[in-house]
């Protein structure tokens, strides 16, 4: 089980499958309370990618999965987290990476991409509008505080916001340790962030029915060279409709 040690000594747990490939590596970064499993193994995405001859890896976010959790909020949000991913970038040697991220995690690889050359492609699935308003997650569908409160709750029996109950029953059901959690949701990123700066070609990937993703054409036209794709499926299951991994080893595929 390969792993790096951030500057701040939180080790970072990831994962690698496929064989060295002349293509880049695709690297993938999941959403808040997922992991390397849940978000990309079992939906079959990397698999596909597999089988299509990429060679895949795939952190745990710090707070997630296999990976340290450290429960001071000054340890977390996505600039951090895209601090993390970019040490991996740089210690699995590639000169080029394709990223992939979803929700939380295609914040984080935004973020990458308008810091780093080199970043070839760039697919980033359950962010819309909220990207370019509000510099991350969208807030106004599920604030920060109400997911706090969901997440230290005795239980979600008391929690009211349909979203939140949501988030936390999936956490209750990952067996995630909940005040990491907090302690991300605490500092999601809420400063602009460079989306003028990122020359990759870039898939944008939404619900049709994402509370979270509304209007991603919005974050689209943010972006100099990108397109939307609608999935089927909310928040927590459009990662599920069959035609995702196809549409991402598809675009993948494609030269610059």
């Amino acid at each position: 089980m390969p792993s790096i040690t951030a500057d701040d000594g939180v080790e970072i747990v990831y994962d690698t499958w496929g064989k060295p490939s002349a293509r880049p590596p695709v690297v993938l970064h999941h959403g808040f309370i997922g992991d390397a499993n849940l978000n990309w193994v079992l939906p079959g995405i990397v698999s596909h990618l597999t089988q299509r001859g990429f060679r895949v890896v795939a952190p745990d976010a710090r707070g997630h999965g296999r990976s340290g959790k450290p429960h001071d909020p000054a340890r977390y949000g996505e600039r951090r987290m895209a601090q993390d991913l970019l040490a991996l970038v740089a210690d699995i040697g590639a000169p080029e990476v394709d990223l992939v991220g979803y929700s939380m995690g295609s914040i984080v690889c935004l973020i990458a991409a308008s810091q780093a050359e080199r970043v070839r492609r760039l697919v980033v699935g359950g962010v819309g509008a909220g990207v370019v308003e509000l510099g991350g997650v969208d807030t106004r569908v599920l604030d920060s505080d109400t997911l706090v409160q969901a997440l230290e709750a005795p239980s979600p029996a008391g929690v009211a916001h349909a979203e939140a109950v949501a988030f936390r029953m999936f956490a209750d059901a990952v067996g995630a340790d909940r005040l990491a959690l907090a302690a991300h949701a605490r500092v999601v990123n809420a400063e602009p962030i460079a989306l003028d700066r990122i020359t990759a070609p870039t898939l944008v990937i939404a619900g049709d029915r994402d509370a979270l993703a509304a209007r991603p054409q919005v974050l689209a036209d943010a972006i100099a060279d990108a397109r939307v794709e609608l999935m089927e499926g909310d928040h927590l299951t459009a990662l599920n409709d069959p035609r995702l991994s196809r549409l991402i080893a598809d675009f993948l595929a494609q030269d610059s």
